[in-house]
């Protein structure tokens, strides 16, 4: 009786070490801001995104590489030029036990085209969802349109039971500061649950067991912190208090390659970082000249353009982490490689002066520009030298660099006269930039983004025209027509493409993708 007794005993206490293992695999890691919202229509930001495709999921999955395969729906075809069937994936739950079914597919496409829903742009070109029984969802298009399956995975799945019983069945309203059960909860059916949120504190999420997928690593909880000063964050790494960072200094790097126990991830992302201006108001809101707006001329918004030394902030500012560019495309792959939409004007001082004396400020002007301060590499740094370098011009800049839950909210009011903003994703199709961000703004989402509300004919009807055309040439054609025709325009200011370094301790692995989200259950601790 001994030796059982005994036996039994060793095998208890190799059980109990078994069960520790298996929950000694926390992650913890931090970036420089702090997701917006646990609601996944509300913002279309990229940590926001990024952390709530861990407990929501999509119609279908992207792999390492980005491409779709098959999600919560496990085939779909398209009937006719219209029209797409799905089939959906049966036996998964939500994480409080809701079965999922056709009616959360049919309910979230809906409550993403609500007019607080900043993803209401794709939902409202992924046409209407009616369910054929429950386990098949139809779409109708109102026209053609050549990237719906993108359009269609833009769209995180909701329950419509636990929405409605919460009071969440429509998206809340983030700009103008409206709470709701979605603020700080959430329920998907995802890899991952949502355990608690304290907005720029801490998040945690906890492995869903139930889950109806693979986990390829072995991570049991998560914990994020927002460390918003880059030598804390720094530091947190290196002494192991965080085991991955999302946005390492630039100017650490070298540092951190050289620093046992710690490695550097590097890989491009998808996103174009540029700069905009208010070119709708007759006399801008933030700005020392008064009964006009400087921004209207096109040859002030050239010699802004003109008077950036792009060089000097890929080289000295990013430490070459970054990649010039004309064109307003996350990716080139979006303007087909195009050498004449991928130039950039010339860095010339002395033309951008002659510019501004013939557009009627030799003297020049003050205006304040909107910038984030922790949501894109070294934000407000590049903000701060645009500043020097337009004062060449005797444009004098006041800086009022904000954190992201603030600047965004301030954009969508269009509250700004000259501000800094960032586009990319998963997608690299051109017509993820020019219907919500490059566009005349219109209902339906349409321009949402444009927060220079400026009207650029040539440009719309051409991406309008490129939105529900079929033919690949006849697109590509349309496509380069409305980039060009913005670039003519100077509508915007495009920088770079930013490359996004991430870095980690060195037993953790993780899988760099081109769209920047961590995606938990491919990560493994060691």
């Amino acid at each position: 009786m001994k030796r059982v007794s005994r036996f039994f005993a060793l095998t208890a206490c190799a059980s109990a070490l078994a069960v520790t293992a298996v929950a000694a695999n926390p992650l913890r890691w931090a970036a420089s801001g702090d997701p917006q919202t646990m609601d996944p229509h509300s913002q279309n930001e990229g940590l926001t995104n990024s952390v709530n495709s861990q407990v929501y999921e999509y119609l279908m999955l992207r792999d390492k590489k980005l491409k779709l395969g098959p999600g919560l729906a496990t085939e779909w075809k398209q009937v006719d030029p219209l029209t797409w069937q799905f089939k959906l994936r049966k036996g998964v739950k939500f994480h409080d036990g809701t079965p999922f079914t056709a009616d959360d597919v049919v309910f979230s496409m809906e409550r993403a085209k609500h007019a607080n829903s900043q993803v209401r742009v794709y939902a409202n070109q992924a046409g209407t969802a009616r369910k054929i029984d429950d386990y098949t969802v139809e779409f109708k298009l109102p026209q053609i349109n050549p990237i719906f399956l993108d359009h269609v995975n833009a769209l995180m799945i909701m329950s419509k039971v636990w929405c409605e019983k919460n009071n969440a069945a429509t998206p809340l309203d983030y700009k103008n500061k409206e709470e709701k059960y979605t603020s700080l909860n959430a329920n998907g059916t995802g890899p991952y649950r949502l355990v608690s949120r304290q907005p720029d504190v801490k998040t945690i999420w906890k492995k869903n067991d139930s889950w109806w997928g693979k986990h390829e690593g072995n991570v049991t909880s998560v914990t994020y912190s927002s460390i918003k000063n880059d030598a804390t964050r720094f530091a947190a790494l290196v002494s192991g208090e965080v085991d991955f960072i999302l946005d390492p200094p630039v100017q650490d790097l070298e540092r951190l390659e050289k620093t046992p126990g710690v490695k550097v991830i590097n890989g491009v992302e998808n996103r174009v970082v540029f700069i905009g201006m208010d070119q709708a108001r007759d006399e801008l809101l933030y700005s020392s000249v008064k009964g006009k707006n400087p921004f209207k001329d096109k040859r002030v918004r050239q010699a802004m353009y003109q008077a950036i030394d792009i060089d000097s902030i890929k080289t000295k500012l990013m430490r070459g982490q970054a990649f010039p560019t004309g064109s307003m495309t996350p990716s080139p792959l979006g303007s087909y490689n195009d050498p004449a939409i991928e130039k950039r004007r010339p860095y010339d001082v002395v033309a951008a002066n002659k510019l501004m004396v013939e557009a009627g400020y030799p003297q020049g002007f003050e205006v304040t520009m909107h910038c984030p301060n922790n949501r894109y590499i070294n934000d407000e740094k590049i903000c701060q030298a645009l500043a020097a370098m337009w004062a060449r011009i005797n444009v004098k800049i006041k800086l009022d660099a904000q954190p992201r839950a603030v600047y965004f909210p301030r954009l969508d009011k269009l509250d700004t006269s000259l501000y800094m903003l960032g586009w990319g994703g998963a997608i690299t199709d051109a017509e993820t930039v020019l219907t919500p961000v490059l566009r005349n703004r219109a209902p339906a989402g349409i321009g949402d983004y444009n927060y220079g509300n400026y009207k650029n004919a040539k440009l719309d009807e051409a991406a309008a025209a490129s939105s529900k055309e079929g033919d690949p040439q006849k697109r590509e054609a349309l496509v380069k027509q409305a980039l060009l025709a913005h670039n003519d325009e100077v509508n915007h200011l495009p920088l770079h493409r930013q490359v996004i370094p991430w870095a980690a301790r060195s037993n953790v692995s993780v899988v760099h993708r081109a769209d920047n989200f961590l995606q938990y259950e491919w990560i493994t601790v060691k």
